[in-house]
């Protein structure tokens, strides 16, 4: 989402950094390079304004001017504010009230609030244990209302039944109802949108917060707005009142701008990020690790929790005993490759890792993307499991047979056993050093004094 305001920032960095002092007139031009490239990247004039402000009150000052790294200063400066304008600490959905909690959603037509329902409640049903509750409000889009059934019963989620020709506010009541008789934790209402706001359907959601009284309101947005972003974040805020925002499509096109002027416009937390349709693919909003994003530091912290979630535990562990004995075969290797697949694109994984931005030019020349670990897998699936067990087996005829029925060419049959090759013999490696050895002497007993990772 933040790719093109990332590259643009870390330009002006660049610059700065190959100055040994800075002067007043340096801070000065990069402040207007950064004004530019946060205007190009959608964010509101007066957040703009007020950023820019911000930054460079603390960036003329002595502090930077003196400092012994002042283009690193700079860099903390704007990660500080960034941070600062983006919420500077993560929010959670609000539960601490009496069952059933009430989550009320709101947003036009085709934000992805309906996506977004069931991807909320299924990470409160995973993550919290909660029994939830699905009722879908919108009454004009068609099939609107079969859609959340559809998504609740992939998500094994119960959703309210369907009542031909009953009004939101009474769908509301009944919903309340359900959730107080059945034992539910927690309720979740989606109600309708339109292509633009209009006073009908505030009215409509005014009726329907005040018969539901919800503990958290949630302003679910497409990321690619825009500069409409402002308009529609102040218009629902001011006349419904939100507690938070959900960004969708942030895998998109967007040019991140919605995220910085929709909770600087608001006061209220981005709480979680919408990312493809996939039922699992909402993640927790954290300022800190966006900031980091944008200016290029990364966000490793995020790519662990997110490999924690997904990596399956039996599978690491069989793969560490066979480690420590010094074994790693091909069917090891798919098994790694089938585990990166989980963790969703390959340039979002990358994006988490700190620099990758400098040298993504490179990797797209290198060709690293999802299809190449598609192919790779694809190879040796077409592998007999003797093969996979004894990669020694693969001579000419078999590389041909192997090629063919995968689709590749020999020369990727031969990449992957070679890369396979590297890898075994770095799991041999680890296997003579034992876990004593590698605490003891680290990567470095692997990789040797020049380590070429």
């Amino acid at each position: 989402m933040f790719e093109a305001l990332s590259g643009k920032l870390s330009d002006v960095f660049e610059r700065l950094k190959r100055k040994a002092a800075l002067t007043e007139e340096d801070v000065n031009e990069a402040m207007r390079a950064v004004r530019v490239a946060l205007l190009e990247a959608d964010v509101a004039l007066p957040v703009v304004k007020d950023f820019i402000a911000k930054v460079k009150e603390r960036a003329i000052g002595q502090e930077v001017i003196r400092s012994v790294t002042p283009a690193q200063m700079v860099v903390k400066i704007v990660h500080d504010h960034l941070v600062e304008t983006l919420g500077s600490q993560g929010v959670e959905i609000d539960l601490a009230a009496t069952p059933p909690v009430v989550i009320l959603m709101l947003g036009l037509q085709g934000s992805g609030k309906t996506t977004s329902s069931a991807k909320l409640g299924l990470r409160l049903t995973k993550l919290y244990k909660k029994k939830v509750l699905l009722a879908s409000l919108d009454i004009y889009r068609p099939a609107a209302q079969e859609q959340l059934a559809i998504l609740g019963r992939q998500a094994e989620i119960a959703t309210l039944p369907i009542v031909a020709g009953e009004k939101p506010q009474a769908i509301a009541a009944r919903a309340l109802d359900a959730g107080r008789r059945e034992g539910f934790d927690v309720v979740i209402l989606d109600t309708a949108g339109r292509l633009h706001i209009d006073q009908a359907l505030m009215d409509e959601i005014a009726q329907v917060r005040d018969i539901a009284k919800p503990t958290e309101t949630l302003l679910v947005a497409d990321a690619m707005t825009g500069q409409d972003a402002v308009t529609l974040a102040q218009a629902f805020h001011g006349q419904i009142g939100i507690t938070g925002l959900i960004l969708t499509r942030v895998d998109g096109d967007a040019r991140g701008g919605a995220a910085l002027s929709m909770r600087a416009v608001t006061g209220r937390p981005i709480k979680f990020l919408g990312q493809g349709e996939k039922l699992d693919a909402l993640e927790p909003f954290h300022p800190d690790r966006i900031a980091g994003r944008i200016l290029g530091m990364g966000d490793v912290v995020g790519l662990v929790e997110k490999a924690a979630q997904i990596i399956e535990k039996d599978e690491a562990e069989k793969l560490a005993a066979k480690v420590m004995k010094g074994k790693f075969d091909l069917d090891d290797l798919a098994g790694q490759l089938r585990q990166m697949k989980k963790m969703g694109d390959l340039d979002g994984i990358l994006g988490m890792l700190p620099g990758m931005g400098k040298i993504k030019d490179k990797l797209a020349s290198a060709k690293i993307d999802d299809r190449q670990i598609s192919r790779q897998e694809a190879i040796i699936l077409s592998m007999t499991p003797k093969e996979r067990r004894n990669p020694d087996l693969i001579k000419a005829s078999r590389k041909q047979r192997i090629a063919r029925g995968s689709g590749t060419s020999v020369q990727d049959v031969n990449r992957l056993l070679k890369q396979h090759q590297q890898m075994a013999g770095m799991m041999k490696q680890m296997g003579k050093l034992g876990q004593k050895g590698l605490m003891r002497h680290g990567l470095g007993a692997l990789f040797g004094k020049n380590p070429h990772p």
